[in-house]
């Protein structure tokens, strides 16, 4: 990466809201690192969600929650929060997608709305097993509830095989007005072209070496494409499938997770591009227990 791209942009529009975060918050060497001396397990939600604006859930990949736990996780995180989940495999690894309906349905409205106005994203992530297959794909997506309890629901895709990498992939994600994963990895497709009037990045070169796991000029990088996309623009030096065409001005909804890679890092990492990216300011956390 590099900070010489073109990616000056005013600042965020005030129907834009950034959101900065990290995949889940229980991980043991984030003790004593991200979480003080003496934090409590049992509260590290607690602590987390007041040091970021957004978390990425993994576990609802393997295993459905209770509602009762929807609701705790609500509880515990401030105003603003929100949580993206990630759909569960038995629906995304399934040999047939069209023939998911039901499985979604039992997902959906298995006790997401206790989360409220938590609930953000919902990622469908696709393997690297998954060819595109445009009728598969498009009766996917007609399957994707629009909204819960009154509330709109957003999805997005990642893709993992290369096949995807075409117009008619981003035609039908475009008409069905979902967002595509931006993946910052050297191991999975990468593109950003933006499909949705929201964006969803996930970051995953944070490198051990690095106490904040991107460089500052690399951190300085990715808050200016992300203003840019706040702004309803698309950074400049990101790979594309299509030529970006000329569009209306719209301000966006961002969401950029640190993800994988040097895990002990990401934290750091969100609490230093929070910081530029000026994100409202932390929320009080309480001191610390031992009990």
């Amino acid at each position: 990466m590099t900070a010489d791209a073109d990616l000056s942009s005013p600042t965020a529009g005030p129907d834009a809201i950034l959101r900065v975060g990290v995949g889940g918050w229980t991980f043991v060497p984030w003790r004593n690192n991200f979480y003080p001396s003496g934090w409590v397990q049992r509260r590290e939600l607690e602590y987390a969600s007041r040091k970021l604006t957004a978390i990425e859930i993994n576990g609802t990949f393997y295993g459905a929650q209770k509602p009762a736990v929807y609701a705790k996780w609500a509880q515990d995180t401030p105003d603003g929060f929100v949580f993206s989940l990630k759909a569960p495999g038995r629906i995304v690894d399934s040999r047939s997608l069209r023939g998911t309906g039901g499985a979604i349905e039992a997902f959906v409205s298995g006790g997401l709305a206790e989360l409220g106005d938590r609930l953000g994203p919902l990622l469908w992530q696709l393997g690297p097993n998954r060819i595109f297959d445009a009728d598969e794909i498009a009766a996917f997506l007609d399957l994707l509830p629009r909204d819960l309890d009154g509330r709109r629901l957003r999805h997005v895709l990642e893709v993992r095989n290369d096949s995807f990498l075409c117009p008619a992939f981003l035609d039908l994600m475009r008409r069905h007005g979902h967002a595509t994963v931006f993946t910052d990895s050297p191991k999975y497709p990468s593109f950003a072209d933006v499909c949705s009037d929201f964006v969803y990045a996930r970051l995953m070169r944070s490198q051990a070496h690095i106490d904040t796991g991107y460089t500052d000029a690399d951190l300085d990088t990715w808050a200016a494409r992300a203003r840019r996309w706040s702004q309803g623009g698309a950074p400049t030096d990101l790979p594309l499938v299509m030529p970006a065409s000329p569009a209306p001005v719209q301000a966006r909804d961002v969401f950029v997770y640190f993800i994988s890679s040097a895990k002990e890092r990401n934290p750091a990492a969100a609490m230093a591009l929070r910081s530029r990216l000026d994100v409202d300011r932390p929320a009080p956390v309480g001191g610390a227990t031992t009990a």
